[in-house]
């Protein structure tokens, strides 16, 4: 059937990594599965060739400045598809290496939800399917037009350090770019890519990885880029972190929460952009100034700045009035449907869900993730072994708490910031595009900060023609919503090409 391997030819033994392939754990080895697959796009058919597994990281180890060759450091699973076309042909197609975020998240959302030839089926808010869910063809996958890699970074999906490594070491900002800017190397390497146009699709603290590869890949290696697919943007910790002190957050969040209100009825029949409208100028405006002020703000304009938050907010009065005018997300996301005893989604606004416990002042958890990790875990479990012909004991990480805590060393004593990273690789390279996609109803990455964070890029008024918005009614992975995920594999197919 189509989407399934015609034939399977195995590069090198399958396996989980723990000596099943009759190779000593002291010798790690690629362990790659190569099959070969068919999809319809548009009455035609498109072949292409997957290859799974694990790659071995090594290192240049030294010992008293003498070299003493590659050592191994770590597994690092991938999922590469490309087109079957002729030599001349491959070498001028793009390649597209996507990952997610987290940090511990595996690349099974942007590989099943909407760039990869398979895809998850599982409904949406509102209307989600029953287990065991289901698998269908992509017939948008961005192969269409690039090749595509996937990768896990360490500890996440089926990576993992190898024995006798410390996991910790790829567990931060630094040591998690220079992993992956080396896979990124190998690949393009070993398949002789170095002449075709190369992109990066991250997501979340994935774009976070992609600003920062865009500079890394051009300082470690030369390799410039051609493009950032940057999906939910978290590129400045400053303006999305509740921290004390820190007014922005609340600021950017306000239009989401707007947003957020008004899936849910707190805003009657307006149309949507009208609201958004409403809070994007207050949030420019007035709503800094108030929170600038603090208690020299008088009686007056403190009374009309809560009524005004808590007619954008869906929020009472009261309420925000209690928080003194500055409704932290989670406690947005709690508070809002309280009188109606459900909680709110962080991932995507849309979803609603129930505690057991309706005085909290946060959730328990995120009722959003609770709806879509059920079936991305199936989908992926089932297909990479069913399909993909890769088989692992391995527990397979989609989400993983394991790479916490996360280390931020290289920005002791300030919040994460790569503007400045993704601005330099702008000006080395000024054919380096930016495609940023937000959510209206992401309440983790906030689609104002995004615009504001990206205004605030230190390159010259010549490159702003190098980056473009995209929106969609849709929460962090926006295409969970069918119309948003036609919308966008449209815009990235066209990104790329």
């Amino acid at each position: 059937m189509p989407g399934e391997a015609d034939a399977a030819e195995s590069k090198e033994p399958a396996g989980s990594g723990n000596g099943e392939t009759g190779r000593p754990l002291s010798e790690p080895a690629d362990d790659l599965v190569t099959t070969s697959h068919s999809i319809t796009v548009d009455g035609a058919e498109l072949r292409y060739t997957a290859t799974a597994g694990r790659v071995v990281l090594r290192t240049e180890a030294h010992t008293d400045d003498k070299f003493d060759g590659p050592q191994a450091k770590a597994e690092i699973f991938m999922v590469a598809y490309t087109a079957d076309v002729d030599e001349a042909e491959a070498a001028r197609r793009p390649v597209t290496f996507a990952f997610n975020g987290g940090p511990g998240s595996s690349s099974i959302w942007l590989h099943l939800g909407v760039l990869g030839p398979r895809r998850v089926l599982m409904g949406d808010a509102g209307d989600l399917l029953p287990p065991p869910y289901g698998l269908a063809d992509n017939e948008q996958t961005l192969l269409r037009h690039s090749d595509l890699v996937f990768i896990d970074p360490v500890s996440t999906g089926f990576s993992r350090a190898v024995k006798g490594e410390k996991s910790v070491q790829f567990h931060g900002f630094g040591g998690d770019i220079e992993s992956v800017g080396e896979v990124i190397r190998l690949w393009t390497t070993r398949n002789d890519r170095w002449m075709s146009p190369k992109y990066l699709c991250g997501e979340s603290y994935g774009t976070t990885r992609a600003a920062a590869l865009a500079r890394h890949l051009q300082e470690r290696y030369g390799m410039y880029l051609n493009g950032l697919m940057l999906i939910s943007c978290f590129l400045n910790g400053g303006s999305v972190m509740f921290t004390a002190g820190n007014d922005d957050p609340y600021v950017n969040y306000l239009p989401t929460y707007a947003a957020i209100a008004s899936y849910h009825g707190k805003h009657g029949d307006r149309p949507l952009r009208e609201v958004l409208d409403e809070a994007r100028e207050y949030a420019a405006t007035e709503y800094p100034r108030v929170l600038a002020l603090g208690s020299r703000l008088s009686a007056p304009e403190r009374a009309a700045a809560v009524t005004r938050i808590a007619a954008l907010t869906g929020l009472s009065q009261e309420y925000v009035d209690r928080v003194d005018l500055r409704p932290e997300h989670i406690r947005f996301l709690t508070e809002l449907l309280r009188d109606q005893r459900r909680t709110v989604g962080r991932i995507d606004g849309r979803f609603a869900g129930w505690d057991s416990d309706y005085g909290r002042e946060a959730w328990t958890t995120d009722p959003s993730i609770d709806a879509i990790i059920g079936p991305y875990a199936a989908a992926l479990n089932h297909y990479v072994r069913a399909e993909l012909g890769y088989a692992s004991d391995l527990p397979y990480e989609v989400l993983t708490d394991r790479v916490h805590p996360w280390s931020y060393k290289e920005f002791e004593g300030q919040h994460l910031f790569v503007l400045d990273k993704l601005a330099e690789a702008m000006r080395v390279n000024p054919h380096l595009r930016l495609h940023v996609a937000c959510g209206y109803y992401d309440a983790a990455t906030p689609y104002y900060a995004a615009e504001n964070d990206i205004a605030h890029l230190a390159i010259p008024a010549e490159l702003a023609a190098n980056i473009e918005f995209a929106y969609y009614e849709a929460g962090h992975m926006m295409y969970m919503h069918e119309p948003s995920r036609l919308d966008q594999s449209a815009r990235l197919a066209a990104f790329v090409s």
